[in-house]
C-alpha cells in the first residue's frame, strides 16, 4: 500500500470509530475481516475447502485474454500444474483495474492509478503471446491468432470479456460520452488501456454542479441515468452514478459545495419493476435511499433505445401490462403486454451501453446457440466446463451463466477452473464448484456502500450483520484497501 494509502486508512479508522460507534480495535478487526473475505470470499469448492492440489502432468493449456479472469486463471494454474506449457494470448500491454472507474468518476481516483503493466502481473513461467486471436476451432483443438497463425492446444481457458455495444442504441457511438451531456462510466479500450469513462464522468458531475447552480427547484434540470435491458458487468454501476453524483449535488465528495440536488430531476431508466433483484436490497434503495435524495424518479420497465444527441431527446421503449381475459382454469388473469416509444428530453444523460459476447465466441461453436444466452460462452454454470468441449473451460464476463459478472465472481470462479481444470488433466472427476456468488459493492452515497452479496439460492452474506445497511466501513474497504489487495494477491492467485 502507498503512503498517501496508509494516511487516508488512518483517517477513515478514526472515521468509523466515530460514525459506526465502534471501538479503533473493532474497526481494525472490520477491515482485517473484510481484507481476507469480502469481495473476494471464500470459494465455494467441494466441501467448501480448496484443495491446493499440484499435478506433475504435462499439457498445453492456453488462456485467451489477459484482464482479471485471465490473469487470475494464469496465477493459480502455474501453481498447480508447474509442468504444464501455458500460454497467454492477448494484446494488451495494459492491465485496467476496472472497479476503480466509478472512483474516477466520483473525483477519487486519476486514470494512471488504475493502470499496470501486464507484464508485472502475469506470473513466471507463463508465456505471453501478444497477440489477437480471430477464430476458435475447438473441434481441431486449435485457436487462429492474427499473426503468430493457428496454435494448438490440449486445453483452453476462455477468458476474453464482453464487448460494449453504443451502437446498439440507434444515434448513439462511443464518440459521443463526453460531449452535449453524455457521459458513459464504462466507457474504456482495454486493448489500448485505456479508461476515459471515469474521467469525463467526473468532468459531467462537474457541468451537472454549474448547470444546476443556475436552475431552481421549481425549475430543475432534467438529468437521465440508463440501465440496459442486456447482462452488463458490474451490474450496480449505473446506480453508483446515479447516487454519486446526486450526493456531490448535496455537497459531498472532492470541493465540497451547497445543497442544490434539487435542482436536477433525476430519471433512473431501466428494464424490470425493481431496483435489486433481491427483496432485502431493493428494499433499502428504495425506501431508504432514493427516499433519502427525494428527486429519484424510477421510470420502470424503459429501455434507451435512442438518442438525439443534438436535441437532447432520448427514446425510450416501454412495456406496460394490464389484465387480459380470465382464466378460470388456472383461476388468474392473463397479463397483456403494450410496447410504445416514449420520448425524454434532457440536459444530462448517462448512458450504459447494451453489452455483448465478444464476436470470436459468439460466431464460434463454444457459443450458446440460442435463447437469451445465445453468443455467451456455453459453460456448465456450477463447473465452468463447456457443455460440449470437455477440454474448454471459461472464467469472467464471457461466461453465459445467470450470475456472475463482477471482480469478485471471476476470483471464485478462477479458482473452480483452477481445481476442475486440474481435475480434467488428470482423468478425474470435477468436483470443485461454482455457486453463482457475486458481490456488489453499491455505493449509495459518498462515504458509505451497501454491500450486496449472492449467488444462485439468493441473499449470501459473508458477515453476521445486516447486509442491506450502507456502512462506512465498506467503502474504506473498497476505496483504499482492495485495489492493493487486487494487484499484489487476487492478480497473483493467493487469495
Amino acid at each position: 500500500m502507498e503512503k498517501k494509502d496508509f494516511i487516508h486508512f488512518s483517517k477513515i479508522i478514526e472515521n468509523i470509530t466515530k460514525t459506526q460507534r465502534v471501538s479503533r480495535r473493532e474497526a481494525l478487526k472490520l477491515l482485517g475481516a473484510a481484507s481476507l473475505s469480502a469481495m473476494f470470499g471464500k470459494v465455494p469448492l467441494k466441501a467448501g475447502e480448496e484443495k491446493n492440489s499440484v499435478s506433475k502432468a504435462k499439457a498445453r493449456i492456453i488462456i485467451v485474454g489477459a484482464g482479471t479472469g485471465g490473469v487470475m486463471a494464469a496465477a493459480r494454474l502455474r501453481q498447480a500444474v508447474p509442468n504444464a506449457e501455458i500460454i497467454v494470448i492477448a494484446p494488451n500491454e495494459t492491465h485496467l483495474y476496472q472497479p476503480g472507474q466509478v472512483f474516477i468518476a466520483a473525483g477519487l481516483y486519476t486514470e494512471e492509478e488504475i493502470k499496470k503493466p501486464n507484464s508485472k502481473l502475469l506470473p513466471e513461467g507463463v508465456r505471453w503471446i501478444k497477440d489477437k486471436v480471430c477464430a476458435f476451432d475447438p473441434d481441431a483443438d486449435l485457436v487462429e491468432t492474427a499473426r503468430n497463425g493457428k496454435i494448438k492446444y490440449d486445453f483452453l481457458v476462455v477468458a476474453t470479456g464482453l464487448q460494449y455495444n453504443y451502437e446498439g442504441i440507434e444515434g448513439m457511438r462511443a464518440e459521443l460520452v463526453g460531449q452535449n451531456g453524455i457521459a458513459s462510466v464504462y466507457l474504456n479500450d482495454i486493448e489500448k488501456g485505456t479508461a476515459r469513462g471515469g474521467a469525463l464522468t467526473w468532468r459531467w458531475f462537474g457541468q451537472l454542479r454549474a448547470a444546476a447552480q443556475k436552475k431552481s427547484e421549481a425549475n430543475p434540470l432534467n438529468v437521465i441515468y440508463t440501465q440496459p435491458d442486456t447482462p452488463i458487468k458490474c451490474g450496480g454501476a449505473p446506480q453508483k452514478i446515479l447516487y454519486l453524483s446526486n450526493d456531490f449535488l448535496r455537497g459531498n465528495g472532492p470541493g465540497g459545495g451547497s445543497d442544490i440536488h434539487r435542482r436536477i430531476r433525476a430519471s433512473f431508466c431501466k428494464s424490470g419493476s425493481k431496483l435489486f433483484g433481491l427483496q432485502n436490497y431493493n428494499r433499502t434503495l428504495v425506501e431508504d435511499v432514493c427516499t433519502m435524495y427525494g428527486n429519484i424518479d424510477n421510470r420502470w420497465n424503459h429501455v434507451l433505445r435512442k438518442i438525439d444527441p443534438q436535441n437532447k431527446i432520448a427514446t425510450f421503449e416501454h412495456i406496460s401490462y394490464s389484465k387480459g381475459e380470465y382464466d378460470p382454469d388456472l383461476e388468474e388473469y392473463d397479463m397483456v403486454s403494450k410496447k410504445e416509444k416514449v420520448e425524454m428530453e434532457y440536459d444530462f444523460i448517462h448512458v450504459v451501453p447494451p453489452m455483448k459476447a465478444v464476436d470470436i465466441v459468439a460466431n464460434s461453436p463454444l457459443g450458446w446457440q440460442k435463447g437469451t444466452a445465445k453468443g455467451w460462452l456455453a459453460c456448465d454454470r456450477y463447473t465452468l466446463q463447456h457443455i460440449k468441449y470437455k477440454n474448454v473451460f471459461g472464467v469472467g464476463d464471457i461466461l453465459g451463466i445467470p450470475l456472475g459478472k463482477t471482480g469478485g465472481s471471476t476470483r471464485y470462479q478462477a479458482a473452480v477452473v483452477q481445481e476442475n481444470l486440474t481435475a480434467a488433466i488428470k482423468g478425474e472427476d470435477l468436483q470443485a464448484r461454482f455457486d453463482g456468488y457475486t458481490v456488489c459493492p453499491l455505493k449509495t452515497q459518498y462515504g458509505k456502500i451497501m454491500l450486496a452479496e449472492f449467488n444462485y439460492d439468493g441473499e449470501a452474506s459473508s458477515f453476521p450483520f445486516d447486509p442491506s445497511i450502507p456502512r462506512g466501513v465498506w467503502w474504506a474497504f473498497d476505496l483504499y484497501i482492495l485495489k492493493p489487495l487486487y494487484w499484489s494477491l487476487m492478480m497473483r492467485g493467493m487469495i
